[in-house]
């Protein structure tokens, strides 16, 4: 990749970084609370599709948004936080039931702390109506001719099993596209996207799904999530670029992913830019690739 196209990155993080849109969304993106991997199985289980869920009178004073009538609840464990004795850890009441000695202090000077859990219902936000609540503008833009042709076509020689979903028949959510591993007698990757008729972005998320195929199949570690989605994307940026699409709005989604460390896109540029210049090659000279 050469130098100015990654300064052309990296300019569009920061400015997406700074924009008035981006702190909006970033302010909202803060007053929803980051699950437990427990309740996260527990709102997947009850409802597949959440995307934003908040408790019923959170979404109508943080968000300005009701519950519509007939809505079933999600219901997860919410902590139970209050006084604790400092000995046996317990809130004040069951201290007073238990065979705990601890008298040195008393309860209204005792410190708060975890004592439990207690089911809590919470709704999505498609079960919510009210004041909207503000989105980046990510999509890709522009003219794509026949380039999702041209990436289809591209699977085999990638090494990649490729297909569009219809959108009815989506099943992953918001999520535009999906990389996962195929069975044990294929062992490669699985790209799967979501149709819609913006072509130009149905192509971004095939190049953001194929850099997940080619660079991250292998990797295990969900610390690592943010820097594989930095990565992918970055891609889908160059890749479209080269093809004359408008990717500005993956500087939305970079800055979402690291809104406060840009340098983790130089510190990855040479894993970009040669899964990036395999993906061109491959768009330029489709029969030579496709026949080896």
């Amino acid at each position: 990749m050469k130098d100015p196209e990654s300064r052309t990155i990296f300019a569009g993080v920061d400015d997406a970084q700074a924009s008035e849109e981006f702190q909006e969304w970033l302010d909202v993106q803060s007053r929803f609370h980051d699950y437990s991997y427990r309740n996260t199985l527990l709102i997947k289980q009850q409802f597949p599709e959440a995307a934003r869920v908040a408790g019923y009178r959170t979404w109508q004073q943080e968000f300005d948004r009701h519950v519509q009538e007939g809505e079933s609840a999600i219901w997860i464990w919410a902590p139970i936080i209050t006084k604790q004795c400092p000995e046996c850890e317990n809130s004040p009441s069951y201290h007073e039931n238990s065979d705990c000695a601890y008298d040195e202090s008393p309860p209204e000077e005792w410190s708060e702390g975890l004592v439990g859990f207690k089911p809590a219902p919470v709704f999505d936000v498609s079960q919510t109506e009210g004041e909207p609540l503000p989105d980046l503008d990510t999509e890709a833009t522009g003219d794509a001719g026949d380039l999702v042709g041209q990436l289809t076509a591209a699977a085999d020689g990638l090494g990649v099993t490729v297909r569009i979903i219809p959108a009815d028949e989506w099943s992953h959510g918001e999520a535009k596209g999906i990389c996962e591993q195929l069975s044990l007698v294929d062992m490669q990757p699985r790209v799967e996207v979501r149709d819609r008729e913006n072509d130009a972005d149905l192509a971004r998320t095939l190049i953001h799904e194929y850099a997940h195929a080619l660079l991250h199949f292998d990797v295990d570690d969900d610390t690592e999530r943010s820097k594989r989605e930095v990565e992918a994307e970055a891609v889908a940026y160059v890749v479209g670029r080269y093809c004359g699409l408008d990717t500005s709005g993956s500087a939305f989604y970079l800055a979402a992913w690291e809104s406060d460390d840009p340098e983790v896109v130089r510190e990855r540029l040479g894993r970009i830019s040669r899964t990036a210049a395999e993906l061109i090659d491959v768009l330029e000279d489709p029969p030579a690739r496709l026949i080896g």
